[in-house]
């Protein structure tokens, strides 16, 4: 076996190349863990910087699924209008198709209801996080100027989403009464779908289009509310802080 002579001390050659070993495996470990740190650094700075940015483009993509929805429900609604007043016409020579045709659309109808009550659940809960996350961040402005361009633009788009959740109170009250009208209609016919069964749901049918007519009007206010606040937000490139 080799030996090394330093200063009056004998150091074998295994020694040495553990030493060496555990030093390099001290500075890998450190360097790995530097390294480690400076990412998550980079990518701590590059969330905080497009937090605020996705947050508004979350809320933007809900409002705009709620538009669709919206615009989906009043096709729906022309069709359930048809179909209901075909069934209940005076002579309807088949009246089983026809009240197929109807019930076809009531389970379409019904179907909106659940996914508009879901998707706007999703709009209004976006909406309070998106102004939450801006409340949070609004005082950390050392510019009074910007502070209060941040205020004025936070209260001014608040004001128009408010909008949004009030519409939406009067959307859900007359979907709910248009679905149930309609709803029950169907069962009825479907127990008694003689000619004088469908003559005496006639009133009860009529009832049903004019809150048909309601449900479009809350409809259409919800829609302008959303159009508006979608386009504050894009004309002024909101990305909230």
């Amino acid at each position: 076996m080799i030996i090394f002579q330093c200063e009056n001390n004998f150091t074998t050659v295994p020694q040495v190349v553990g030493e060496k070993y555990m030093i390099m495996k001290k500075l890998i470990t450190f360097g790995n863990t530097y390294m480690l740190i400076c990412m998550a650094m980079v990518f701590a700075v590059s969330a905080c910087s497009t937090t605020g940015m996705q947050r508004s483009e979350e809320v933007q993509s809900t409002m705009q699924t709620v538009d669709n929805d919206i615009k989906l429900i009043v096709v729906q609604l022309d069709a359930i209008g048809a179909s209901l007043d075909e069934l209940i016409k005076p002579g309807q020579a088949d009246v089983k198709k026809a009240f197929d045709v109807y019930s076809g659309n009531v389970s379409k109808i019904k179907k909106m209801e659940t996914n508009f009550a879901k998707h706007a659940g999703e709009m209004e809960a976006s909406g309070k996080t998106y102004f939450a996350e801006w409340d949070n961040n609004g005082q950390k402005y050392d510019n009074p100027e910007i502070q209060k361009q941040s205020d004025e633009r936070r209260a001014a788009l608040g004001l128009i989403y408010d909008k949004i959740a009030q519409n939406n109170i009067g959307v859900k009250e007359a979907f709910r009464a248009y679905v149930s009208d309609v709803n029950e209609i169907e069962t009825f016919l479907s127990n008694d779908l003689t000619s004088l069964g469908v003559d005496s749901i006639s009133p009860v049918a009529n009832k049903a289009v004019n809150n048909g007519r309601h449900l479009r009007n809350e409809l259409s206010k919800l829609q302008g509310a959303i159009e508006d606040a979608r386009a504050e937000m894009t004309q002024s490139g909101i990305a909230m802080n």
